[in-house]
């Protein structure tokens, strides 16, 4: 999805941003991923973060896959994302798409906001986006994927799941948009997410989607054999 804001250098980017920690939920440079957004705490974060410019959120995995209190440790690593579809349910949730952005590196956290009308509150953090400039470049590595072998270890690893894709899609999405879009929905342990989100380039995600697939594929296939 596109968004209004381009961002040619990280130095356009918020030094600070607000981070929603979500175990398994990963958001990539350019990727979309939908939320419902309910808690109290982070109907105020959104609603704060619509009040900025910038209208962005930190998506980032409490480390270790662990549910998310005021004394969890967060992953290293997240990815900043903008809000660019949002809608009221009516009952005050939110229903929000986040477009990524760039990822950051974790340069401390700097404090939380309180919910309204309540005593829970959101995190915040330094954002360091250093070591990823190139996020901010579109399809940059793209060239080096293995698309082939990826559409063909994906596609014995729906199989083994009885997982359906809409291959139309598949096939005309740029490898860029494949790779990060395998790599958010897949439902891989949140360990394995977040190397996907640490990996240095485009090539080594997508390498690493085959070797988590393969070993998926794998174990759903032992699970079948009958026992001896």
């Amino acid at each position: 999805m596109a968004t209004n804001a381009t961002y040619a250098a990280i130095k356009e980017l918020p030094g600070a941003v607000p981070v929603f920690p979500l175990a398994g939920a990963i958001l990539l440079p350019r990727g979309e991923l939908p939320l419902n957004v309910f808690e109290p705490r982070y109907v105020t974060m959104i609603e704060d973060a619509l009040a900025d410019p910038h209208r962005m959120i930190g998506m980032i995995q409490p480390r270790g896959g662990a549910d998310e209190d005021e004394e969890t440790a967060l992953s290293p690593i997240g990815c900043v994302g903008r809000i660019t579809q949002f809608a009221e349910s009516g009952d005050g949730r939110y229903l929000i798409v986040l477009t990524g952005i760039s990822r950051f590196r974790v340069a401390g956290e700097i404090g939380t906001v309180a919910a309204r009308g309540g005593s829970s509150f959101y995190r915040r953090c330094a954002a360091d986006y250093t070591p990823f400039a190139a996020d901010l470049e579109a399809g940059r590595g793209a060239d080096a994927v293995d698309r082939d072998g990826l559409l063909k270890t994906f596609s014995a690893y729906l199989d083994a799941h009885e997982m359906r894709i809409d291959w139309d899609d598949v096939g005309r999405a740029p490898n860029e948009t494949l790779v990060n879009a395998l790599s958010m929905m897949s439902p891989f342990e949140p360990r394995e997410k977040q190397a996907l989100v640490e990996a240095p380039d485009l090539a080594t995600r997508a390498a690493m989607l085959v070797a988590l697939a393969e070993r998926a594929t794998a174990r759903a296939t032992d699970d079948e054999k009958p026992l001896q």
